[in-house]
Parts: C-alpha cells; structure tokens; sequence
C-alpha cells in the first residue's frame, strides 16, 4: 500500500529498541514505572519530532478490534500546541482499517477527558478503584485524586467518527 505523509506524520516515527530512553516522557503520562513495565514491551512505541521530540505515544493490540493508547505524553513545554491531538490523529489515519476501535484509559480528571473527548472520543465504561488499587501512592491530576479508570473510545471504521 502506497501513501503519502504530510510533513506532520513524517515527524513521527516509531521507536523498535530502547523505548526506555523516553523513560521521562512516559512517566509525565504514567507516574510509576513498573506500570509502564506492564504494556512497554508488547506496544508499538512512536514519538513526535518537531526540532526535539515533543511527544511520545504507546499503543497495545487489546484483540476484538481494539487498539488501546496505553501511554500519551507531551513535554511540558510543547503542552497545548496540537501535538497530543496530532498523535491521535495520526493513530486514527495509520490503523483505520487494521481495527475498529481505538480506545484510551485515563483517570477521571478535568485534564484529560475533555482532551479527548474534543478529539472524538466517547465515554465508554469505568473500572472503579483502578488507580487506588494498582498504584503504591495517590496521584492528584488538575487538583483531583485519580481513583477510576476511564475508558473512552473512538471509532476507527467512519472518517465521520473521526472529525
């Protein structure tokens, strides 16, 4: 299959060995480390150059379809300059067709939902006490304690779905 890039998606790539050298930017997403442990070896690992990396993105094949973005970071500077939403579409645009769903978890927190639920994503189901039960210390996002673990999701078979 024959495509063609636009000069965002050339910036990003993906990482195949040494994914911990961003170790840094992972934890800006994911703040325990053998968290990241967890999925880091089986996702496909990609980052956003832009004059430096600005921002990195972890995806796991989750079966029945459903690709999963397990981590999503961008540098504190580079924060709410498009690059977290140009990860997404990115994700979308390379693996429509390849699965149905893309799907995220994150903490209840006005920080991220609302990020992605602007980039097209749903509500789908929570997993109560994940973050009180996994983590070995409380973590505070946007002044609130994370203690659910939301998923959303985002269709990958309608370009509509993906506006």
């Amino acid at each position: 299959m024959s495509r063609y890039l636009t000069d965002e998606q050339q910036k990003i790539r993906e990482i195949k060995e040494n994914k911990k050298q961003y170790l840094d930017l992972l934890l800006l997403a994911d703040e325990q480390e053998d968290m990241i442990d967890r999925y880091l070896g089986r996702g496909i690992m990609y980052v956003l150059d832009d004059n430096g990396i600005k921002a990195e993105c972890v995806v796991t094949d989750e079966g029945d379809g459903i690709l999963e973005i397990k981590n999503l970071a961008v540098t504190p500077d580079s924060q709410r300059r498009g690059y977290g939403r140009r990860m997404i579409r990115f994700l979308a645009d390379t693996y429509s067709g390849r699965y149905d769903i893309l799907q995220v978890g994150t903490g209840d927190s006005p920080l991220t939902v609302p990020f992605y639920e602007s980039c097209g994503f749903w509500r789908s189901h929570v997993v109560k006490g994940f973050f009180t039960e996994y983590y070995d210390h409380p973590i505070y996002e946007g002044g609130r304690q994370l203690v659910d673990m939301v998923y959303l999701r985002m269709s990958l078979t309608s370009e509509t779905d993906r506006k």
